[in-house]
């Protein structure tokens, strides 16, 4: 539940491909209120099926690079040929509004945004084991040999970096990983910081 006395928090979760994060993220927000997440701004062409706005902004080369220039992105970083980036006045609008704002960034974007807001809470997602990410990655059937052992490479590579984050979750038994999830985002919310601005009143009238 949001309150207006609430900032909302900053959560950066980051993992490989093919450890669960989005799955993880999507169930989260079925299951809490006030807790939304960040679409990044993109210049990769939109795919059938995907939502201008939903999914990404989809922009042009140029209008990302007006928006770098104007320091519009918390992180920005380009994947292969496409630029991504965090809109800054999307999440700061989120936060003071109360709602806590999830962010699915790989490590690069996670310390840019780290050394900006270092009140951000960060969480890495880690497969069970090294043969169980290779045969998600394989499992889904649409890429070559090559292309699964690059995306293994850059999978360790992104792990390699896992010591940088507050919290660790290992996606083994699905809904175990969700709960820690979900109790990491409902601890922060305890915080005094959150809970004594939250509570004001109540704790006003305890002590009054």
């Amino acid at each position: 539940m949001t309150n207006s006395h609430r900032q909302g928090t900053l959560f950066i979760i980051s993992a490989p491909s093919g450890a669960g994060k989005t799955s993880l993220v999507k169930e989260l927000l079925k299951s809490l209120d006030g807790i939304v997440v960040s679409v990044s701004h993109t210049t990769r062409t939109q795919r059938p099926g995907e939502v201008d706005g939903r999914d990404y902004v989809f922009v042009s080369q140029e209008d990302f690079g007006e928006m770098v220039a104007e320091a519009a992105f918390l992180e920005h970083a380009r994947v292969f040929d496409n630029h991504y980036g965090t809109a800054k006045a999307t999440v700061e609008a989120a936060l003071q509004q109360g709602k806590d704002v999830i962010l699915e960034i790989d490590w690069q974007g996670a310390r840019q945004i780290r050394g900006l807001m270092p009140a951000c809470q960060t969480i890495f997602v880690l497969p069970p084991s090294r043969d169980s990410l290779e045969l998600r990655l394989s499992g889904r059937g649409q890429d070559d040999l090559e292309t699964i052992r690059r995306r293994m490479a850059d999978a360790i590579s992104e792990m390699s970096h896992y010591g940088e984050y507050d919290y660790l979750i290992i996606n083994d038994v699905f809904d175990q990983a969700l709960d820690e999830l979900r109790a990491v985002v409902l601890a922060s919310r305890l915080k005094m910081f959150h809970q004594s601005n939250a509570q004001h009143a109540l704790i006003e009238g305890l002590l009054g």
